[in-house]
């Protein structure tokens, strides 16, 4: 081993290490490996930063922001309408809505495609009485299945199709990956139009007249003087909501805190953080003059007034609300609502709502004006889980958003120009047909992918140069040597799944897809199998609810728990390698 290659293990290593540590954002580390990479020597200084004018970021760019034009059309509001029958059936309720998340996201950014059907799979849920959990985590798995039937559908298509110019001479086209993903988008739906069963369900169905609800919720309220449940004890207060309410900790004397027995005496000016859901605990507040306690403004009456309302919503990992508290973002002054409650995964927090920072998939409930509550929303970044008119934004010019993205696709599949100028021509014409506008276009990219590709793509390169590449392919091609090539290709495809989790499903396949293509020059095979491997296995990320956006999102409404994630996708990773495996080979030519 050279002194080059030594640092190039070095570099991915520590790349490795401060994935799987989750303490830095990923487009963070990506950048400090850069910077490790130069100080190390493997990367010139004068290339450092030559990753960001590679043209699969302004394609990336592009097609987020063509994507996002098409889910504020109110395209897709139309389309569901033709799925009604559908969904009217319980046996096929969760394969209708699996089914349309997948094959939308062949087109649309997966996650936006989630979006979308998200407050639909909450009013099926509730007028069914089914618990929503049944839905969530099928329709996320189907999304991250859909987005490999395009080249635009999910990023590791997108990279393995710039692995592939630089490696073996050509990109991919637009469609080139849609056998070997409609295939397996097939295989996905059908397993989990009935595999939903082997998830463990937590909560009940919900009548129709109600709200979808969020189990577990923690609140503040403050008792007053002028509450009958001055004086009571924490028993009594618990049965006078009939054992809907819990109390988890009393906050008096400051701020001293106390885990209370049923026993203890509630006093007036205690402020007790509760478990409940809005409806229940609205009630309660009404009935017994209680306060709910404002992160910002303490002495806020809880009764509310005409025009303001409650809505239950979830943070996708692009809110600014990740990372941040309801006091920091001053969420009264700035955004004109209340914050009064958090679930995070039926995992119980005992400390104060306005000090909790906010996770991804955290479910929040949110108090404000019923007029703005949709634009507020949308400002925040969150989901609403409940009524279908509240929606990210209104619809807009819904026949020329499908004119630019079917004109994008076209001319992308017909290669009369490259697909990254297809894409930004289109992502153009949103702004001049009026469909976004530019702090919209610059909203919907997301730079933080942007910056973890460009700075990766020089250490993809360097590792390549060094030799590092072929050394770790000389590796798994002598642990392969008497193996069928079919074993070859499902090696490599577990590999590239078992790390997507740990890295990033566009880190894996920029480590893993110069590996593929070295193992089949070494076993003097055509490289176009291995690669389609790897991007199969960066984009079939079911085992984690952190490995992928879309999982990361239905995480807090659906009330899983990380391990619940293998219950439906470790057998579904199975179904994949086992069936994806031969697929590969009968598309892609050995030779």
């Amino acid at each position: 081993m050279t002194l080059p290659q030594f640092f190039s293990f070095a570099v991915l290593a520590g790349l490795l290490a401060l994935f799987v540590w989750d303490r830095l954002r990923f487009d963070i580390v990506a950048l400090l490996a850069l910077l490790a990479a130069v100080a190390c020597g493997i990367v010139p200084a004068n290339k450092a930063f030559s990753g960001f004018s590679n043209p699969l970021l302004p394609l990336i760019a592009a097609a987020l922001v063509v994507s996002n034009a098409v889910g504020k059309s109110g395209l897709i509001e139309q389309a569901v309408r033709f799925m009604r029958p559908a969904l009217q059936h319980r046996r096929l309720q969760v394969g209708a809505l699996t089914s349309a998340v997948a094959f939308l996201s062949a087109v649309v950014k997966n996650i936006g495609a989630l979006a979308i059907f998200l407050p639909v799979a909450m009013q099926v849920a509730r007028r069914n009485k089914r618990a929503v959990g049944e839905f969530l985590m099928p329709m996320s798995f189907g999304s991250l299945a859909g987005g490999m039937m395009t080249l635009i559908g999910t990023s590791p298509n997108i990279i393995a199709s710039s692995l592939r110019q630089e490696l073996l001479g050509k990109p991919y086209r637009m469609f080139d990956f849609l056998p070997v993903g409609f295939g397996i988008t097939l295989i996905a739906i059908a397993f989990l139009s009935f595999g939903w069963r082997l998830l463990p369900i937590r909560g009940k169905g919900q009548d129709s007249d109600e709200p979808f609800q969020v189990e577990d919720y923690l609140s503040e309220v403050r008792v007053p003087d002028r509450s009958p449940l001055a004086g009571k004890t924490v028993a009594e207060f618990e049965t006078t909501s009939e054992g809907s309410v819990n109390v988890t900790t009393i906050i008096r004397e400051g701020r001293r805190r106390y885990t209370p027995a049923g026993h203890w005496r509630i006093f007036a000016g205690d402020i007790l953080i509760v478990e409940s859901n809005p409806q229940d605990l609205h009630s309660l507040v009404r009935g017994s003059a209680l306060e709910l306690v404002d992160p910002e403004e303490p002495k806020v009456d809880g009764t509310g007034v005409a025009d303001t309302v409650v809505v239950e919503a979830v943070i996708t990992p692009e809110s600014p609300m990740v990372g941040m508290t309801a006091r920091a973002l001053r969420l009264r002054g700035r955004y004109g609502v209340s914050l009064v409650a958090i679930s995070r995964s039926g995992k119980r927090n005992v400390t104060r709502v306005a000090h909790i920072p906010f996770s991804a998939g955290d479910a929040i409930a949110l108090q404000g004006d019923a007029q703005s509550m949709s634009e507020t929303l949308a400002s925040l970044g969150c989901l609403p889980l409940a009524e279908r008119n509240l929606q990210l934004g209104r619809p807009r010019k819904l026949a020329a958003a499908a004119l630019i993205l079917f004109g994008c696709v076209a001319l992308s599949a017909t290669e009369v120009v490259p697909p990254e100028i297809a894409f930004t021509g289109g992502a153009v014409l949103t702004v001049l047909c009026g469909i976004l506008t530019l702090r919209e276009i610059y909203e919907a990219i997301d730079w933080p992918i942007l910056v973890l590709l460009g700075a990766l793509i020089p250490i993809g390169e360097a590792v390549r140069t060094t030799g590092t590449t072929d050394l770790i392919a000389g590796w798994l091609g002598s642990a392969s040597a008497t193996l069928p090539i079919a074993a070859t290709l499902a090696m490599l495809l577990v590999i590239t799944m078992l790390l997507t989790p740990l890295v990033h499903h566009a880190a894996a396949v920029i480590v893993m897809g110069p590996v593929a293509v070295a193992i089949a020059k070494h076993l003097g095979l055509n490289g176009d199998p291995f690669l389609i491997a790897v991007a199969v296995g960066a984009s079939c990320d079911f085992l984690s609810p952190i490995g992928h956006q879309c999982n990361t999102l239905v995480m807090g409404p659906g009330g899983y728990r990380f391990r619940d994630y293998w219950h439906l996708g470790l057998p579904l990773s199975f179904l994949v390698v086992a069936l994806g495996t031969p697929l590969i080979l009968a598309v892609w030519p050995l030779h």
